[in-house]
């Protein structure tokens, strides 16, 4: 089930996503989406193993970017309230460099806890999964009344962001320090800041994205796929898409012939 933020927020909120797990999964992949989700256990238990390291899933959480290996392990039954936050948006939500969060699940019961503990309190408070969202996007239009003063900076890391994944998958950034009239080393400054990782990590994650919907949802080969979304081959390819996933593209393929592709948006919120 997913559903649009309000107008408000529809310009930092990609949607509200809610996930009921049918299965008992163990150890599942689960790719890196380039967004980062705010994560709301309603009923079950999950773990996220990023780059080896378990971290069982807590009432509350902020999944930062993922540039490692990611796995999850999830109860059959087991069902989250996700907000995905677009990358140019998570500092009007959370005060926190958005870099303390990259490849990492973070309690928020660890961040602000008392206000955190009260959302979350209120969450399971309401009836019904649609009061539940009305509940999650009410504290999110308050954080963006909080953090208003952001807003300027975060429209230009907004541009910023359209100008890194405008280009032909090659990043030069010294162009784009031209074309923005912003320091290489303050676009580096920002991004980490504001979306949790540099401007190339940015830029690969967008990279892969491309080629993982290729590789899900076309017959093409690994080599056309590799030359068609900016790698130098399918070696590159392979070795960069190992690199975020620890598989490689030929068993994502069998994983979705496998699972089938339902089972793969449900684990990977829509992929």
């Amino acid at each position: 089930m997913q559903c649009l933020p309000s107008a408000i927020l529809a310009p930092y909120i990609k949607n509200y996503t809610v996930v009921t797990i049918e299965e008992d999964l163990d150890n599942e992949v689960f790719y890196p989406s380039g967004y980062i989700d705010l994560v709301i256990n309603i009923s079950g238990s999950a773990a996220t193993i990023i780059n080896g390291r378990r971290k069982d899933t807590p009432a509350i959480e902020l999944l930062g970017h993922l540039t490692l290996p990611t796995r999850l392990t999830v109860t059959k039954g087991t069902t989250v309230l996700i907000a995905r936050i677009y990358p140019h948006a998570g500092a009007l939500f959370f005060s926190n460099p958005l870099s303390e969060f990259t490849n990492y699940a973070t309690d928020l019961y660890d961040v602000r806890s008392q206000e955190n503990r009260e959302l979350y309190n209120r969450i399971m408070e309401a009836a019904t999964i649609g009061h539940k969202i009305r509940v999650l996007e009410q504290f999110l239009l308050e954080q963006l009344k909080q953090h208003e003063k952001q807003l300027k900076k975060v429209t230009v890391v907004q541009q910023l962001s359209h100008l890194l994944l405008s280009g032909d998958d090659k990043l030069d950034l010294p162009a784009i320090a031209r074309e923005s009239g912003i320091s290489e080393r303050y676009i580096q400054k920002l991004c980490l800041q504001h979306i949790g990782i540099s401007p190339a990590a940015l830029v690969a994650v967008a990279r892969f994205n491309r080629s993982l919907r290729l590789v899900l949802d076309t017959p093409a080969s690994l080599t056309a796929v590799a030359y068609d979304t900016g790698y130098y081959d399918q070696a590159h390819f392979i070795k960069e898409f190992r690199k975020f996933t620890g598989i490689t593209p030929s068993e994502a393929r069998q994983r979705l012939i496998k699972n089938d592709v339902a089972f793969q948006q449900v684990v990977n919120i829509g992929f």
